[in-house]
């Protein structure tokens, strides 16, 4: 894996590699082992590749997840059932729909059946299916086709799932709890188009937290899965060792945290002696990170220097002139490079500064942005930190809990074709305006017959894909419909 890793980095004229986000698997840790010893012989390694293991938050929130599900799988297996069968007949929705008018059940919602394989649908019926909970009770009492249904259909697992009881309803209740913190997380730590390495730390510590509170919480349900999510959560961040540092400088290169909320954290979830060692820790990691870009940067600026000097000289008076000149250029570099004599360096006047008021219009690119002219190396430095992703998922696929199915007909493409969809698909993801194939049919139709003028680069995808298509099934394109997805 290491060496497919690296040649595909060759190929793309990728040598300055700062981290590696990837799974938990075990090959993984081998593999990453294993690809700094190349960087080692590019000469591109940095800080001896302590920081490049990155592990995917969003595999690990769903690892504690689908543990989770499993204490309480029979409810859901109930209610899903119960939700099927309803929703099987419109005869039956609308039955349902005056149990709810007769139970002055006021919710807009609409019944919805989750997929078994993503528990963001599971936590999306659920949370509908407990507003409806009276309703339910109802439809059940005055049809026993219901019963009879729950009692002899064959569930995914071979067994029946039985009759929904009022026990079920608080397990869904605790579940609902449960995969709301987890859906919203997720959420926020799969983006793609944002910056996520800042929060991942916060959202650690906030994870630690709400799983405390539920180890004490009067639901006795939630008290038990809450401490075996522990074990889970321990397993993977329960210990400073386990910690990558630069997780933590992320986070302290957030204006609105530093170092004065990261210390706090920090202790509060690994106790005082641990916490303290962590922070001198990341302490002396940052200083030393800090120190390799004033001299990436300082190296850079004596080449740009030299590079620009000239050798023309009218006099020597001029000649002096521009000698003066040049050392005094030199010598203001020198100062804004380490920060002067006895003077605080750059990363000691950040971290003194107060932190920024935490609101939902602060924007932490902006910011380095803005203030980059006072901060020069650091925010080459927060350029290079905040970039790190810290899923290796996007969002519709961290809420997963089944395998990566790869079928006959996606498996027989080519190399250089999956190439080809991955970059569209990446183009289309990033168009500001959703493209919707129902509702621009007619538009695209008019686009591939020529009547009206697109960008030449949307018209050759167009003609490859339709060409590929042709070649695949034998014989023209019907269904544009389909081309086009």
């Amino acid at each position: 894996m290491a060496a497919v890793i690296t040649n595909c980095l060759l190929d793309w004229g990728l040598k300055n590699v700062f981290t590696i986000t990837v799974d938990n698997a075990s090959s993984n840790d081998v593999s990453i082992r294993e690809v700094p010893k190349q960087l080692t012989t590019w000469g591109t390694k940095i800080m001896n590749g302590k920081h490049m293991y990155v592990r995917c938050m969003a595999h690990i929130l769903n690892l504690i997840v689908q543990d989770g599900l499993k204490e309480i799988g029979v409810s859901i297996k109930r209610v899903r059932q119960d939700v099927r069968y309803i929703r099987l007949s419109p005869a039956r929705i609308r039955k349902f729909k005056e149990y709810c008018e007769s139970q002055k059940l006021t919710s807009k919602r609409t019944l919805c059946l989750d997929v078994s394989t993503q528990w963001n649908s599971t936590y999306m019926m659920l949370d509908t299916a407990q507003q409806f909970e009276l309703a339910f009770d109802k439809y059940s009492f005055f049809d026993t086709e219901l019963l009879h249904h729950l009692r002899t259909y064959v569930c995914e697992n071979g067994t029946s799932a039985g009759d929904l009881t009022s026990a079920d309803w608080d397990n869904v209740r605790t579940m609902v709890k449960f995969l709301e913190t987890f859906y919203f997380l997720t959420l926020r730590v799969s983006g793609s188009i944002y910056v996520t390495s800042n929060v991942y730390f916060v959202q650690i510590c906030e994870l630690d937290l709400i799983l405390k509170e539920w180890m004490e919480h009067e639901d006795a349900s939630l008290k038990e899965m809450a401490k075996k999510i522990k074990e889970k959560f321990v397993k993977y961040w329960g210990e400073p060792e386990k910690m990558n540092n630069m997780i933590i400088i992320a986070s302290i290169l957030d204006p609105s945290n530093k170092l004065d909320y990261v210390p706090f954290a920090i202790v509060r979830m690994f106790g005082e002696k641990e916490g303290e060692k962590l922070i001198l820790e990341v302490k002396n990691y940052m200083d030393s990170l800090f120190d390799y870009y004033v001299k990436k940067i300082s190296k850079g600026s004596t080449s740009a220097s030299s590079g620009n000097t000239t050798t023309t000289v009218t006099g020597y008076g001029s000649f002096l002139k521009r000698g003066t000149m040049r050392t005094k250029l030199k010598f203001e570099k020198y100062k804004e490079v380490t920060g002067g004599l006895g003077a605080k360096s750059e990363l000691d006047r950040y971290l003194a500064e107060d932190i920024e008021p935490e609101t939902d219009e602060f924007k932490i690119l902006k910011w380095w942005k803005i203030n980059e002219p006072r901060f020069s190396i650091l925010a080459e430095m927060a350029r290079d930190v905040l970039v790190i992703p810290i899923s290796s998922v996007a969002s519709e696929c961290a809420f997963s809990t089944g395998g990566h199915i790869l079928d006959s007909f996606r498996s027989s493409l080519t190399p250089k074709l999956v190439q080809s969809l991955i970059c569209l698909q990446d183009w289309l993801r990033s168009e500001p305006i959703p493209i919707k194939v129902e509702e621009d049919l007619e538009y695209l139709e008019q686009l591939e017959l020529g009547l009206i003028m697109a960008p030449k680069w949307n018209l050759r995808i167009m003609y490859h894909l339709r060409k590929y298509l042709d070649q695949q099934v034998n014989r023209p394109v019907v269904n544009r419909q389909v081309m086009l997805q």
